[in-house]
């Protein structure tokens, strides 16, 4: 049979083609409601696009939002007739972009895998797209694991930045609840939490937590299951993959603040010639028409950002986060925890830090406290950024 030679990455076939695969021919393959279908299966997959909260779709490849910058102000006028002259104010707003990055995979599948099937396989593939792209997102959203340049700093390391961080404490419920705690790092900025995302070991350190009889703190009676909620807002553990206990236990918010808007819904493109090639080496990885193989190719465009509007309690927006995170004591995430000696207490600029505890940090971490002793950081790769940062401290 002859088939229609497409462009697939960087190679091109050429040649005659007496016919092409029409949208009616591979209308079985890639149904058109197959596109809502998974776009909402993402959401659903995404603690982050769950979670968050969903702005108009996006019309172009940048999103302009406008957010509160200045706040105008109001004054007493003193005096009567001539003297009572009234002041003026005014107000700013600043712009945020959100830029819309895309996110794709290719599944090569043979031909006689097809043939012989005598089960559904895209029922098989869609559930593990849907997994792949929730988990893709939420590691840039929150860890900024692969993130895209355009793209702004992830949730945990705007935190850090903002001083919101709470290490692990022995009472875990003054950690989360307590004066200064997770949830009162949040409220500094003047937000309410509306919701936490946690990594699934945290349910049991919640289930550990009794009252002063002994009693579970967070399960009533032994016949209903455990709701975990926190100061009334709900919790979820996401299970795809993404959340790195390493960087946070806990990521706690308002996520009214945490916004996205989709430049284009998940499609789908079936190809049965062309190659797939390596795209760190080039090397050919598949050549579809000499290996019998076809390829389904998802693609999906989307961005982010935190507007953190100005507020009367918090004008300073370096001050003012929308989003705290847990610790665990041993990860060494709240740079409080890197103290040379045993005083907690004990001023920064004049601790003395080891390579194996700069190495325990990650690299956010270091230029946060580099900045702090006002070291200039310049690398990029951990070793070097840590060489860098011993040989100012020892200078």
């Amino acid at each position: 049979m002859n088939r229609n030679r497409k462009l697939f990455n960087l190679q091109t076939f050429t040649g005659e083609s007496s016919s092409s695969i029409t949208r009616s021919n591979a209308e079985a393959l890639i149904p058109v409601q197959e596109s809502h279908d998974i776009i909402q299966g993402v959401v659903e997959q995404s603690a982050v696009l769950q979670r968050g909260r969903r702005l108009p779709n996006m019309t172009a490849a940048q999103y302009r939002m406008p957010v509160l910058d200045m706040l105008p102000v109001a004054y007493f006028v003193n005096g009567e007739g001539g003297e009572a002259r009234k002041k003026l104010t005014t107000m700013a707003w600043d712009k945020k972009m959100i830029y819309a990055e895309e996110i794709a995979v290719v599944v090569p599948i043979s031909e006689a895998v097809l043939d012989d099937a005598d089960y559904d396989i895209w029922g098989e593939v869609r559930p593990r797209l849907i997994e792949a792209f929730g988990q893709k997102i939420d590691g840039a959203v929150l860890f900024g694991v692969e993130k895209p340049a355009t793209w702004r700093d992830d949730v945990v390391t705007t935190a850090t930045k903002a001083g919101a961080i709470v290490a692990l404490g022995s009472d875990l419920y003054d950690s989360i609840l307590g004066e200064d705690g997770v949830i009162a790092k949040v409220e500094e900025g003047s937000y309410f939490v509306n919701g936490h995302m946690a990594d699934i070991t945290m349910r049991a350190k919640l289930r550990g937590i009794k009252d002063t009889t002994g009693q579970p703190v967070f399960k009533s009676d032994m016949q209903t299951g455990a709701t975990y909620t926190l100061d009334g807002s709900p919790m979820s553990f996401p299970r795809n993959g993404a959340f790195d206990r390493s960087r946070a236990l806990m990521i706690s918010g308002d996520f009214s603040q945490l916004v996205y808007s989709i430049r284009q819904d998940i499609t789908f493109k079936i190809f049965d010639q062309g190659v797939i090639q390596d795209p760190s080496t080039g090397e050919i990885k598949y050549n579809l028409m000499q290996n019998d193989m076809v390829a389904l190719r998802a693609v999906m465009r989307l961005g982010w950002e935190i507007p953190n509007p100005i507020n009367a309690m918090v004008p300073d927006k370096t001050k003012r986060c929308p989003f705290a995170i847990l610790t665990s004591a041993a990860s060494g995430a709240s740079v409080a925890a890197y103290s040379a000696g045993d005083d907690p207490g004990a001023d920064q600029e004049k601790t003395i830090y080891t390579e194996s505890q700069l190495t325990a940090m990650t690299i956010d971490q270091i230029r946060a406290l580099a900045a702090e002793k006002g070291y200039a950081i310049t690398k990029t790769v951990k070793a070097e950024i840590i060489a860098e940062f011993l040989e100012q401290q020892n200078a």
